[in-house]
């Protein structure tokens, strides 16, 4: 493995931050690809036309229990993935340790500029698992694992099936890291290879003054929805994620997490990134477009023997290509986020040309959602990339008033909350970001009139990494 670390400056706003940063920074070089076995027991075809298989993430805990062979074993696996630690190999040697996980330390450490030696730093079985820790897997149990990771390995379209390991694990089944970027407040982006050759990011924001970290994690490679101004949009759809791939980003995170704190813990105490407790799922892709894997993960999240996430602590944020958008997403146990950009029919077209269906229609089918969820899921957000002279008028800003108030009074318990992303650069020959002036006006207008609405804070944006511009490149 080899590292070339760089850093940026990003600030995000809590819960309202979303897609967004460059990936560049240590790279790890890709060194596993599966190779072709179809005698799979559990499958999901929700993905693409393959098969795919639900491997130990993304298998619910009834599942997991049944090919594992009791509750008890299942429960031993997710304390390790809970806390981003491999089961394949935490019980497999002495130490417990992936060997990936000094690489993370070095290239934090590196990014970082901080004056500290890696080897100072200790990660040992009896500092990374709770009640638990001492029960272990069996040869049996571990025998099972194994033949559920080659299931999960073997149902991935991979670039490269003549490799074969000894031992199938996370990285080399599911995904692993290639890049790391850091900035210089803790903001971290994962570039993941995917087994299947796909790359794909997500980033974990760090709000060190409350605690805990969120994940902005991606559910497509690529977007079909073209939205005129962002860069996602312009790739085009290139793959869904599985369930599996969705949920392996919050597992690397939890990992990265982990793996930093030990730093912390070692003596660099300005160094340190909290365990993530937010997720949110406004990354690369429309979750509507593959919403049996979202929904599946979600679930996966929110189970409190799996990922043990609070449901109102995650997010989903769609654009909405139809009105049943929010109830097939709404079925997940999280709050709901609408990406609407525009209030007046022809102008959301033009912002989002793969718009069918109009904003009344839209917004009934969110109204209906809202009223079949329970109370504490019915606050939802519209977010608004806000374009210089573009969608900031006046007018704009009292339609958006007016959609909130309308939704707020057809469902009993909601509230609504406005997000406004002020518009960052992807080379589009006209779209222009709207002064600060300007933008604090657009707030003023929505927040006189009744409703909550919140400006992102925008950083980043000087490497292509700011809400919009994400675009699976990588920094020189």
């Amino acid at each position: 493995m080899f590292f070339n670390l760089a850093a940026c400056s990003l600030s995000l706003l809590v819960l309202l931050q979303c897609w967004t940063l460059l990936v560049c920074g240590f790279r790890l070089t890709p060194s596993y690809q599966p190779h072709q076995n179809r005698a799979l027991t559990l499958f999901s075809s929700t993905s693409e036309d393959d098969a795919r298989c639900y491997g130990p993430l993304s298998s619910t805990f009834t599942e997991l229990s049944d090919e594992m062979g009791g509750s008890g074993r299942a429960a031993v696996i997710w304390d390790c993935l809970r806390a981003g630690i491999d089961p394949n190999l935490y019980y497999r040697n002495d130490s417990g340790i992936d060997s990936s996980d000094k690489a993370i330390v070095e290239s934090w450490l590196e990014a970082m500029s901080a004056d500290f030696d890696a080897n100072d730093i200790s990660l040992t079985k009896n500092d990374l698992l709770g009640k638990r820790r001492d029960q272990g897997l069996g040869a049996d149990a571990l025998s099972r694992l194994q033949k559920l990771m080659k299931q999960c390995r073997s149902s991935a379209a991979c670039a490269d099936d003549s490799v074969t390991e000894s031992i199938h694990t996370i990285e080399n089944s599911i995904g692993s890291i290639s890049h790391i970027k850091v900035s210089a407040d803790g903001t971290t982006k994962l570039l993941l290879r995917l087994a299947r050759g796909y790359e794909v990011e997500s980033v974990i924001i760090p709000w060190l003054d409350k605690g805990f970290s969120t994940v902005c994690v991606s559910s497509q490679l690529g977007c079909a929805q073209a939205c005129r101004f962002c860069a996602t949009g312009k790739m085009g759809k290139m793959a869904d994620l599985t369930a599996e791939e969705i949920l392996c980003q919050i597992y690397f995170a939890n990992k990265v997490c982990r793996i930093v704190s030990s730093i912390a813990a070692a003596g660099d105490s300005a160094t340190t990134l909290p365990p993530c407790d937010n997720v949110v799922l406004m990354g690369m892709g429309e979750p509507a477009d593959n919403a049996v894997a979202v929904v599946r993960a979600v679930s996966t999240m929110a189970d409190r023997r799996m990922f043990s996430l609070a449901q109102s602590k995650i997010t989903v944020s769609t654009v909405a290509p139809n009105p049943s958008a929010f109830t097939t997403l709404g079925s997940s146990p999280a709050a709901l986020a609408w990406s609407v950009h525009a209030v007046d029919d022809s102008l959301r077209k033009e912002l989002v040309p793969t718009t069918k269906f109009s904003m009344e229609e839209l917004k009934e089918g969110l109204v209906e959602a809202l009223k079949s969820r329970s109370k504490k899921l019915r606050r939802t957000m519209l977010e608004v990339a806000l374009i210089d002279s573009v969608n900031d008028s006046e007018k704009d800003a009292k339609l958006l008033i007016s959609l909130a108030q309308s939704i707020m009074t057809d469902v009993e318990g909601s509230k609504v909350v406005v997000n406004l992303i002020p518009f960052n650069d992807i080379g589009h020959p006209t779209y222009r970001t709207p002064s600060m002036e300007k933008v604090l006006g657009f707030q003023k207008i929505i927040t006189d009139g009744g409703v909550l609405c919140y400006v992102r804070t925008t950083r980043g944006d000087e490497e292509n990494a700011a809400c919009g511009q994400l675009a699976t490149s990588r920094s020189k």
